[in-house]
């Protein structure tokens, strides 16, 4: 067992990471021509969609005034301010200013601007890059893509919001004890059920993986796949800052693929994105909505628990980790601050885990 200890947890805790691809909103939620105003680490982000399709971001303020866009008129091409009728293109740069005339119309209006940031779809949802103060760099990383393995297949998304510090959110996602505590119900497992579990785990590039094993046996989702489908059935679980957990379950050619996210919007607020995509139970009546409402179930559980835990939080508590069991939380924190390290000083990232580890814990 390692014996490490970090008894203040909240000398490690800071703010949200830029420099990062996030996801902003489902794809199906933004129409052609249509706007949609956001929070997103504490900046006011607009979304809009034009006429053709293509998605952009910008910073949800006029320059002139401080107006909010988002209050203002999108005709599928420009973005109008509802306060003076200023006019930006999608990429931010202001186009028309009605107010001026005479020798104010030679004003270049072009060089006025919104700012504006990198913006995708991918995975049927749109995702933005939020730079940090050096800027966006001249290659931007790619998004984190969720493993498809074959088509046809299903897929639902839900958001949730967590009243918590996006730490708090993000430990939530790595942390593998508090399952028969939290998630107690006759379809996942219990107390009484709690069982020792070793596991394996690897560094992977700004991140660390479980590597695949067999599930829990204590796990009822696990036990459908298998009484179904027999086996074997292995899954894999993998954490990449800064906020995202990838588990990819696979039984031969079935397989069922989720993403979990933990995205800030304000200080003490932060914005859950679940998806999954799965091949298997084609068959199963209403397959998708019964998949998605126990789905949503179980986070809402994690949902209480983070705002029972924001009580205890006003008294400002000294924290710990300790054992095995808080070997990923304790990872998280340290690939936080050797990302903020490597940005600061241009070098590599110092990985906090060099090679294989394996953690023993009861769950």
């Amino acid at each position: 067992m390692n014996t490490d200890t970090i008894t203040d947890v909240n000398t490690l805790k800071g703010g949200p990471l830029f420099g990062f691809w996030y996801p902003a909103l489902p794809s199906g939620k933004l129409r052609p021509g249509t706007l949609q105003p956001l929070l997103m680490l504490g900046l006011p982000i607009l979304l809009c969609r034009d006429r053709q399709g293509k998605v952009a971001a910008m910073r949800d303020l006029c320059p002139h005034r401080g107006m909010p866009l988002s209050f203002g008129r999108f005709d599928g091409e420009r973005v109008e301010c509802a306060f003076h009728g200023w006019q930006f293109d999608t990429a931010g740069r202001c186009r028309h200013i009605p107010a001026l005339v005479g020798e104010g119309t030679a004003l270049q209006t072009e060089k006025i601007g919104v700012t504006s940031y990198p913006c995708q779809e991918q995975d049927h949802y749109i995702w933005v890059y939020l730079p940090d103060g050096k800027g966006a760099p001249g290659t931007i990383p790619e998004v984190t893509k969720l493993p498809i393995l074959s088509e046809p297949y299903q897929f639902f998304d839900l958001s949730l919001t967590y009243r918590c510090n996006v730490d708090e959110g993000v430990v939530g996602l790595v942390d593998p004890a508090h399952g028969p505590f939290v998630h107690q119900s006759f379809w996942w497992r219990s107390k009484a059920s709690m069982h020792e579990k070793t596991k394996l785990y690897e560094p992977i590039p700004n991140g660390f993986r479980m590597v695949a094993h067999a599930p829990s046996q204590n796990s009822g989702a696990y036990k459908l796949l298998t009484t179904f489908y027999g086996g074997p059935l292995t899954t894999t679980i993998d954490f990449v800052l800064p906020n995202q957990r990838y588990e990819l379950i696979q039984c031969g050619s079935l397989w069922i693929s989720t993403r979990l996210t933990v995205t800030p919007t304000t200080d003490q607020e932060c914005r859950a994105d679940y998806c999954a995509a799965w091949n298997c139970f084609p068959w199963l009546p209403f397959g998708k909505f019964i998949f998605r409402q126990f789905t949503k179930m179980f986070l809402s559980q994690d949902m209480i628990a983070f705002e029972r835990q924001a009580i205890g939080f006003r008294y400002k508590p000294s924290l710990m980790l300790v054992g095995d069991a808080d070997m990923p939380a304790k990872w998280y924190y340290k690939l936080k601050a050797a990302h903020l390290a490597s940005v600061q000083t241009g070098q590599p990232l110092d990985h906090p885990l060099k090679e294989r580890v394996t953690l023993h814990w009861k769950s």
